[in-house]
């Protein structure tokens, strides 16, 4: 063989060679980014089923708790008002348990020597074997005064979840008690309203989440106790502290457990006896609770690691397995790019259902002189449930505000509904009262997923300046006048809970230069990075002196952004402001006439007095005076009893509009509006006798109105000039 040909031939080895190994460490490079790759794709997907399954834990846990509250919360008043009644606040324990599955037990327990025949009384109705037991508290043996349940929302002054306890003198059983303090009407501290819930069903929820086959999962209380582990002697008996005291080489141990206890959401990894775990942890909120999920690393990793295994021993199979382990990487990469895009669909869907809601309520105020208004609207998500709206016919203000129990999209759809039904029924009604019956009626037909809303409707008449309104469950709106303070509402209950309910009006005069600031509870409550509360008493600081109603909204923003300091917001803020401008109110006139016919003769100078300052035709004065003249004498001839003596006062107001004669008497009920009305076109022989007096005054007033109040008929009489 020649030199040159073996040359030849060691070079081509050597190619060969080179190819094999540049082969092999290609093969081997991809391996290994695949496996990298791969690796970290299924840590995240670990995370995100980790997260997935912690969140929705303590979705179906709130669930619970968001239950108990409410059925705690919505018996407050009726707790309240038995407190004069103590012997029927049993009842209102009953109607907590029997209304409510997931409550086992509720007791509304006095304040020790609030009652002084009763000085400690504490009755306790629970379920046992589906039968209703009543039992009391007070009794030496538990000295209820002292437990925790009963302290700690006192000391609080709110809403509270106790240190799971067995209750050895109550529920016996494990379980944990959700209480509020409740105040009688000179707001002393009065009792404490409770419901009780049996833990078993924890036990099971958080005992029997799986993630992974070998995972494990456990739960602490606000002290570190155990409330639910798969060592069942640990269950309330010890606390993470004190287990970790055992553990050599427990700093991540430590850390885990002030991170637990602190509420924090996180995760991380822990080598313990030489195995490597990550755990990841939730609180619950309100309740003090945390939960979390231990899983070990071969879990994750180790069917990855097997492959990379059996990879390993085929790399010599060459460009086959390679073109399998580049498919299988980009396959990766291809969902990975695709669950992108999902969210980024999402996101751009979450914004256009955000425009759409925005684009609902409105936000082009009328340009009137005797009217000056403003509204924002801030949700906390992308989308909210608050709204608000407005709208002016006949020269009535119609206007709205409302907050829907929850948040997100089911909230928004329940808010869209509401404000749909709003317009619909205020379109033809112009009693609020009747629109929120109407809008409750049409809300709780349809409630499957037990939403309410608290709601407050009012209807203000722009030419007389009169206000009426209905409040169903919402915060009262501030009343601006010589002072501000809160509108006196009844405390209605909010729209979707029961149908068929009636909702009280209210009405009250609404004069020159008033305003009124309706907001929902995302202003008072928005919370600072200390926790603390805006309130209301900042709020009537930002709304000092009279301003624009731009400008009011405006500082109050302005207070809130440098009161909560850059804390996230946490619910949906609306303000509606309204400033009424109509025309200045005159001076009332009265004139007061005793059941004498001859008193008549005084209403022509009476009426001249009031119209003095007006332009009005001789023909309008004369009528005027019909009109009085015919409602006095009604009056003076049939009020009262032949031979006693009783008198008729006359209210006159006016302003440059209108004419307003309010006319009361303590006679007998009488309403002169409920006569039908006189057919005058039949002749004299058919007709029935009476009612053309109330005919003459319905064909010469605009509007005559008639009510009995305090045991005085009141006849108001208006005419537009």
């Amino acid at each position: 063989m020649s030199t040159r040909h073996r040359n030849r031939k060691v070079s081509a080895t050597t190619i060969g060679i080179m190819l094999v190994v540049v082969a092999a460490i290609t093969l081997e490079a991809t391996s290994l980014v695949q496996y990298y790759y791969s690796k970290r794709g299924i840590r995240e997907e670990a995370s995100l089923r980790a997260e997935t399954q912690l969140e929705s834990t303590e979705n179906k846990i709130m669930d619970i708790i968001d239950q108990t509250e409410a059925a705690v919360r919505n018996s407050v008043w009726i707790a309240r008002w038995c407190l004069d009644y103590p012997d029927s606040l049993a009842s209102v324990c009953a109607r907590i348990v029997m209304d409510n599955p997931v409550v086992m037990g509720s007791t509304v327990s006095l304040v020790p020597g609030y009652d002084r025949q009763r000085p400690l009384f504490a009755p306790y109705v629970f379920v046992k074997d589906s039968s209703l037991i009543y039992h009391t508290l007070a009794t030496p043996e538990y000295d209820y005064p002292s437990k925790e349940w009963f302290t700690k929302p006192i000391e609080k002054d709110g809403g509270y979840w106790s240190e799971p306890y067995v209750d050895t003198g109550g529920g016996e059983v494990l379980m944990t008690t959700f209480s509020i303090p409740i105040k009688d009407e000179k707001g002393v501290t009065a009792a404490v309203l409770t419901a009780d819930i049996s833990l078993d069903w924890l036990t099971d929820l958080v005992g029997n989440i799986r993630v992974y086959p070998n995972a494990n999962s456990l739960m602490i209380s606000r002290t570190g106790r155990f409330m639910v582990s798969k060592n069942r002697e640990l269950v309330m008996q010890k606390t993470v502290g004190e287990v970790v005291e055992q553990i050599r080489d427990n700093k991540s141990f430590i850390e885990l457990n002030r991170a637990m206890l602190a509420g924090e959401t996180g995760n991380m990894a822990l080598v313990f006896q030489g195995e490597k775990s990550y755990v990841y942890y939730r609180p619950v909120e309100r309740t003090g609770w945390s939960m979390c999920i231990v899983i070990p690393e071969d879990d994750i990793f180790g069917q990855i690691r097997r492959i990379d295994l059996l990879v390993k021993l085929f790399q010599l199979l060459g460009l086959a397995m390679l073109i399998l382990i580049l498919r299988s990487f980009f396959k990766n990469q291809s969902k990975y790019k695709e669950l992108d895009q999902r969210r980024e669909r999402m996101q751009r869907e979450l914004q256009i259902a955000s425009n759409i809601q925005m684009s609902m309520v409105p936000t082009v105020f009328p340009e009137r002189t005797d009217l000056d208004m403003a509204a924002t609207l801030v949700p906390a998500k992308e989308v909210g449930g608050d709204l608000y709206d407005f709208f002016i016919r006949d020269d009535k203000l119609f206007f709205c505000i409302g907050d829907v129990s929850g948040k997100g999209i089911p909230a928004s759809l329940v808010m869209a509904v509401t404000r749909t039904s709003f317009r619909n029924v205020a379109a033809r009604q112009d009693r609020p009262g009747l629109i929120v019956s109407a809008m409750n009626d049409s809300l709780s037909s349809m409630n499957e997923n037990n939403m309410f809303v608290t709601f407050f409707c009012g209807v203000l008449d722009l030419k007389n300046g009169y206000l009426r309104f209905c409040n169903a469950g919402h915060n009262p709106p501030l009343l601006l006048t010589d002072n501000i303070r809160k509108l006196k509402v009844e405390p209605n209950l909010p729209l979707g809970i029961i149908l068929g309910m009636d909702y009280v009006e209210q009405e009250i005069p609404f004069r020159y230069d008033d305003a009124l600031l309706l907001y929902t509870d995302g202003l008072t409550e928005a919370e600072n990075t200390r926790h603390e509360q805006f309130g209301e008493d900042r709020l009537r600081a930002a709304l000092h002196g009279r301003k624009e109603a731009v400008a009011h909204l405006e500082t109050i923003k302005q207070h809130i952004s440098v009161f909560v300091d850059g804390a996230p917001q946490s619910d949906d803020l609306t303000m509606l402001f309204i400033h009424y401008r109509g025309e200045k109110e005159t001076v009332p006139r009265h004139l007061t006439l005793h059941n004498d016919i001859a008193q008549i003769s005084r209403l022509p100078g009476f009426i001249r007095s009031v119209t003095a300052e007006r332009n009005i035709s001789p023909e309008l004065l004369n009528n005027l005076n019909l009109a009085l003249e015919e409602a006095v004498s009604n009056i003076i001839l049939y009020a009262y009893p032949k031979g006693t003596d009783g008198v008729v006062e006359i209210v006159a107001r006016a302003d440059r509009n209108t004419l307003v004669f309010i006319l009361s008497d303590s006679g007998k009920e009488f309403d002169p509006t409920a006569k039908e009305e006189v057919d005058i076109s039949a002749g004299v022989a058919e007709r029935a006798i009476g009612g053309l007096g109330i005919h003459l005054v319905r064909s010469i007033m605009d509007s005559i109105r008639y009510e009995r109040k305090d045991g005085k008929n009141i006849l108001i009489l208006t005419k537009h000039i």
